[in-house]
């Protein structure tokens, strides 16, 4: 039988039931080789020679491929059908050939399928090819530019500004964007403008608004009026005098569907309708792909296959009526920048099947599925027809016009099915307006009285019959990046690929450059000084052209148009000099470099006058940019004498470090330390070293509600730092204590006879600050009496997901001391931070299941590395381990 490899065992088992008993279906479960985390992976020496290493937990996988080719010697590669699929199945060839699985004689050919059905695969196998060694030199060529930026530039950034983590080639670029939009927003100043309404009624008694474009016989732009008094004479104005029907003019219009969807656009829309982060979003389309529902998720192509077409259109004239099909299909052609197109949108694999019809019990997956169908559908829909109408309405003497717009549908059209979302939102006027006629008198209606007291714009202003309504505003800044903001604006700029965009904008929040709140990405101290840094030092390599060009020059790789070496010696040579130049500079040098460059942002000028520089607390210092561990702050020159700071984005900045009141004579501060944000009473000082301090309190891994570090306030800070608090004291000696330690909450307590404390978890963590005498030593004796082998109580179960699909067992998800985890019999793996333990499925616990097992036989045959080493005592890998655990941090983040 031959040997099929797919990448995930899902898919395995998918196309196992299309291949039947002829074909032994074996998933390779990803890459299987990837560049040894420590120097000298690429040898920028001997023509960028590539060290290539298997993984731990890949061994096994390869190992049963090999095993299965010993009974067949047919080779069939069915990765994914991008660079990355490509790649993947050139390491397996690679890797089986060193190891002699594939020998002369072995047939070793390529498939590929973008769809997960039996006919796309049984087509697939139908038309075997070779790799495709263009895509896979695109592929290296990538992977040692990231290998060469991470392992070169995040060193330089480890030595010159502490705390700071990795560098990437997309990575930085991605955070450039939303450092840049921030001091955007920083920077802005408002402009004061004004708008008139009115209410109006035809001789018929039917209501509408219409708002004023023309005062004193001049046409009002936006500006026009730019206080208060402006626009109280343009109320007066309007109020003083009768109004006439001018003009009615109604004109055709239409609205043509979207594109169907590519991985940008898909993340884009899904982030907009349901609040989904890239990666989620991502996480359910892989499902939806392997399960045969969906075509290819990773693609910048917008094609349909014609078949697909047809299959829509048959299935619109189904559903909704011929009068729904145009007359002809659509054809849409990609806009993007470096866009591949080389193979399908994402679609459904067949379009009678909608998401009630969707056999998967996920809700992010239902939800998905059933935005890509009625995508999917729409886009090959007839357009809206509509009809927008325009109403001037002016007083006799042409001092005042007032225009009122509206539109009627007369043909919904693809809108039956489906409308894109919008980022953010557009003043459209889509009311339906009454019957107007030309000539009418109209009068003044109802009052805004309600609309000027819940007006969000700003002050308002009433005409004496409160029918007519001047409402302020102020211009605004350019919105925050949401995720599907910050894609769209990479996919604009050419910055990256499909596949990549997940992953850049989880790495960055990873490294805590960046936060997410409600949905918004804020740059954190640490983003923005290794933003400005790049920026001053590396500018050419965080450069969006730079970025975008170096993109192109990779598509000519997967061309065969460009020699990928030939990309590879050019960057090297200069971007190897940049490192050597900034290498040789001290931490101070680099300091002040970028202490002027954010000046404008550090230092505002002040409402009296004063130097912006003068240190508030002394008087006398110079403010300087400083750097720890957590990122960057703004300190007084004078410490330790004066020991004043403040947060880069100014004081009283939303985030950390910020005084939050006085208590008793003393500063409350808010600051952020090594292992979080913390309230400290005082600062330090050579007589008190060591001020009172509390960390905020946290429910698991998450602040406790209202406590975080953006909520708490002055009480809650001094509240804190009475911690630990006296309970009381014990019958048989000794006091009891509540506090908050770094496992969460607990009490303790000490008999005169005992070697050391008796501690005991709290489970809620405001019960430091509640509970009481008679609970605390119930509590104590059972522990006492019941120590156990642990100091945690067994865990609970949040959810069960059932039996393991491949071993057998029972997968839990447990709630732990450092929060959730899948437990699969002795295997316990830690969710990441942006999965809820109500999302989990039984593939992505498998998968981290499978994870962490091969981290941890990888532990378990560190002896026998031991041994080799003394073997060949040439290689002096044990000194290097810290350098390389510490730098494998830097490894690829960008695809």
């Amino acid at each position: 039988m031959p040997v099929v490899v797919v990448e995930s065992p899902a898919k395995a088992k998918t196309i196992n039931k299309y291949l039947g008993s002829d074909y032994t279906v074996l998933a390779s479960y990803g890459h299987v080789r990837d560049l040894p985390p420590k120097d000298g992976s690429v040898d920028t020496e001997d023509d960028f020679a590539m060290t290539w290493e298997i993984g731990a937990d890949s061994r096994k996988h390869v190992k049963a491929i090999a095993d299965a080719l010993k009974d067949d010697n047919a080779l069939i590669l069915a990765t994914d059908p991008d660079r990355e699929g490509e790649a993947i199945s050139w390491h397996l060839q690679e890797a089986l050939t060193k190891r002699r699985s594939i020998k002369k004689d072995t047939a070793v050919s390529r498939v590929t399928f973008n769809a997960i059905t039996k006919e796309a695969v049984a087509e697939a196998m139908k038309n075997p090819r070779q790799v495709d060694m263009p895509l896979v030199e695109a592929y290296l060529a990538r992977r040692a530019l990231d290998y060469l930026v991470g392992f070169n530039l995040s060193p330089v950034l480890w030595r010159k500004l502490p705390g700071a983590r990795s560098a990437g080639r997309v990575q930085s670029v991605c955070l450039r964007l939303i450092v840049e939009r921030e001091l955007e927003i920083e920077a802005f100043n408002p402009q004061e403008y004004w708008s008139v309404k009115a209410s109006l009624a035809t001789p018929r008694g039917q209501e509408f608004e219409a708002r004023l474009t023309v005062l004193g016989g001049d046409k009002l732009d936006k500006y026009s009026l730019a206080n208060s008094t402006a626009a109280e004479l343009a109320v007066q104005a309007v109020a003083s005098r009768d109004m006439v029907v001018q003009s009615v003019e109604a004109k055709p219009a239409s609205r043509n569907p979207s594109a169907p969807f590519m991985t940008s656009t898909l993340q884009q829309e899904a982030s907009r309708k349901f609040g989904m982060g890239a990666k989620q979003c991502m996480n359910a389309a892989q499902r939806l792909y392997e399960a045969g529902y969906i075509t290819y998720m990773r693609t910048d192509g917008i094609d349909m296959a014609p078949e697909a077409v047809q299959e829509a259109r048959a299935e619109i004239a189904n559903r909704y009526g011929s009068e729904y099909v145009p007359g002809s299909p659509r054809i849409y052609k990609n806009k993007a920048k470096n866009a591949q197109e080389a193979h399908e949108c994402i679609r459904p694999t067949e379009m009678g099947r909608d998401a009630k019809s969707l056999k998967v019990s996920e809700d992010d997956q239902r939800k998905l599925y059933d935005l890509i169908w009625k995508r999917t559908l729409a886009c090959q829909m007839e357009g809206a027809r509509l009809e927008r109408t325009t109403v001037d309405i002016g007083s006799n003497d042409g001092q005042v016009v007032l225009r009122a717009t509206g539109q009627v549908m007369l043909f919904d059209g693809f809108l039956r099915v489906y409308e894109e979302g919008r980022d953010d939102v557009v003043d459209e006027d889509d009311k339906r307006l009454p019957q107007i006629m030309q000539g009418e008198a109209l009068k003044f209606a109802a009052s805004l009285t309600a609309q000027a007291d819940k007006a969000d714009a700003g002050a308002a202003i009433l005409s004496d019959d409160k029918a007519v309504l001047g409402l302020q505003h102020h211009t605004q800044p350019p919105p925050r990046f949401t995720e599907a903001t910050l894609v769209k604006r990479m996919e604009e700029l050419g910055i990256g690929r499909p596949s990549t965009y997940a992953s850049v904008i989880t790495t960055i929040q990873d490294r805590e450059y960046v936060r997410k709140d409600k949905n918004r990405l804020f740059p954190e101290d640490k983003g923005r000084i290794v933003t400005i840094f790049l920026l001053n030092f590396f500018r050419t390599y965080v450069g969006y052209e730079f970025t975008a060009n170096l993109e192109g020059e990779l598509d000519d790789v997967s061309a065969g148009q460009r020699d990928y070496k030939d990309i590879l010696s050019k960057f090297w040579r200069d971007f190897s000099a940049a490192i050597s130049e900034t290498s040789d500079l001290r931490i101070t040098e680099v300091l002040d470099v970028l202490d002027d460059a954010l000046a404008p942002q550090l230092y505002p000028p002040r409402e009296d006058g004063s130097d912006p520089r003068i240190c508030p607390k002394c008087g006398a210092g110079q403010l300087h940019l400083k750097t720890s561990r957590t990122g960057g702050f703004v300190g007084c020159g004078n410490y330790p004498e004066c020991n004043y700071t403040r947060p880069i984005a100014g004081e009283g900045a939303e985030g950390y470090e910020k005084v939050l009141g006085e208590d008793e004579g003393d500063e409350i501060h808010l600051k952020s330390g090594r292992f979080g944000p913390y309230v400290q009473r005082g600062e330090a000082t050579p007589e008190n070293k060591k001020p009172p301090r509390s960390s905020l309190p946290k429910q698991g891994r998450d602040f406790l509600p209202g406590w975080g570090p953006n909520e708490i306030g002055l009480e809650q800070a001094v509240t804190l730092l009475t911690l630990p608090r006296e309970v009381g004291a014990h019958s048989e000696g000794g006091v009891v204590l509540a506090n908050l330690g770094r496992f969460g909450p607990y009490i303790a307590h000490q008999k005169p006879d005992e070697e050391k404390p008796v501690y005991v978890n709290l489970k809620e963590t405001l019960d430091v600050f509640e509970i009481g005498m008679n609970r605390a030593v119930e509590m104590l004796a059972e522990k006492r009496a019941n120590p156990g082998r642990g100091r945690r109580a067994a865990a609970k179960a949040l959810k069960e997901l059932g039996d393991h699909p491949e071993s057998g067992g029972a997968i839990s998800i447990m709630d732990g001391r450092y929060g959730p985890y899948v437990k699969w019999e002795k295997v316990n793996a830690t969710l990441p931070k942006d999965v809820e333990p109500k999302d989990v499925t039984v593939e992505m616990a498998v998968q981290l299941i499978t994870e962490k097992a091969g981290k941890s036989g990888a532990k378990k045959k560190a002896p026998a590395k031991k041994a080799a080493a003394k073997k060949a005592p040439a290689k002096k890998t044990a000194a290097k381990k810290p350098a390389a655990k510490k730098k494998a941090e830097t490894s690829s983040d960008d695809g």
